[in-house]
């Protein structure tokens, strides 16, 4: 298996030499739903989590999951680092845009040309925090904006009031406008896909309740993704998909307000539900020891769930 893994990756590499970005990789065809790999590097002396993840397009939280063991401000000279670029692809169409809440992360996926093998994208991202909830559902981009303006709403403005950080009606394009220089508005009034002048937390809910991408990824967003494109938000903690014939499970912590609301079934109904929909039509013996082992650790790295001949011994 691992010998497969690394041939899936390497075709990524060698069928996509014009594409330098590293978010973006071949689209799996159906029936597989893994793809691009894991892998570990050494962290320099000036290496912080942060800075390592933002080079291979990983936020903050995917980069705490996936090293719980290494100091986020300082891994040290030498440190093995987990790289997490191996993803399962969201539930549902791969069709327009997903944005998985849970997860912190977007996918696009660009409608091919004739000659074009079909691609998928995929970036950090960061959510609104449990008082600012961005919203679930399905919408599309209305609007694309580049040096935009931010006009405060009036809650934001009250909150800065109270904190004694009073906001202007119109902040202009510029270093102090948090959106960055690229903003993409949504069909549900008041959200927008956008930059941000401070990509330090970058993979956390910090936001009240838009979208935000780091500078480099959003420009790049910004330039593939055509007005009109559909959008699909979701919250997914657990992916289910399919590598060959063995099925893995992706697990991220849930939403603090969902941890609250699936106590009572010890936050296993979501994972119940995403090994539901990847068996639904393909029937599989799955290894329940590694599901509770993964659903425990969350490091939100794709794991085999399938049972082998070890685990059967």
């Amino acid at each position: 298996m691992k010998q497969t893994l690394h041939i899936l990756a390497m075709l990524t590499i060698c069928i996509l030499p014009s594409l330098s970005f590293a978010g973006t990789y071949i689209l799996p065809p159906e029936g597989i739903d893994v793809f691009g790999e894991t892998f570990t590097i050494k962290a320099k002396e000036e290496d912080t989590l942060l800075d390592i993840g933002r080079r291979y397009g990983v936020g903050f939280n995917e980069m705490k999951s996936a090293n719980p063991n290494v100091d986020m401000w300082v891994p040290g000279k030498g440190t093995a680092v987990t790289i997490p670029t191996q993803f399962i692809l969201p539930p549902g169409p791969r069709d327009g845009v997903v944005v998985n809440v849970a997860e912190m992360r977007i996918y696009f996926y660009p409608k091919p040309k004739d000659d074009e093998k079909p691609i998928v994208t995929t970036f950090p991202i960061s959510v609104g925090r449990m008082d600012w909830n961005t919203p679930l559902g399905e919408t599309k981009i209305t609007a694309k904006v580049k040096d935009p303006a931010w006009y405060p709403p009036k809650s934001i403005r009250d909150e800065h009031e109270a904190d004694g950080d009073p906001l202007p009606l119109r902040v202009p394009p510029g270093p102090d406008n948090p959106l960055g220089n690229y903003a993409m508005r949504l069909g549900i009034p008041g959200y927008l896909i956008h930059g941000t002048n401070k990509p330090q937390g970058l993979g956390m809910r910090v936001t009240h309740g838009c979208i935000r991408m780091y500078p480099e990824d959003i420009e790049y967003f910004f330039n593939i993704v055509p007005k009109g494109t559909k959008v699909r938000i979701i919250n997914a903690p657990y992916k289910a998909g399919w590598l060959m014939d063995q099925l893995y499970l992706e697990a991220h912590e849930l939403l603090e307000e969902d941890e609250v609301e699936h106590k009572a079934f010890d936050n296993y109904e979501p994972l119940v539900d995403a090994v539901a929909r990847a068996t639904e039509l393909r029937l599989e013996k799955i290894d329940r020891f590694a599901i509770k082992r993964i659903s425990n650790e969350k490091t939100g790295v794709p794991q085999l769930i399938s049972r082998t001949e070890a685990t059967i011994r």
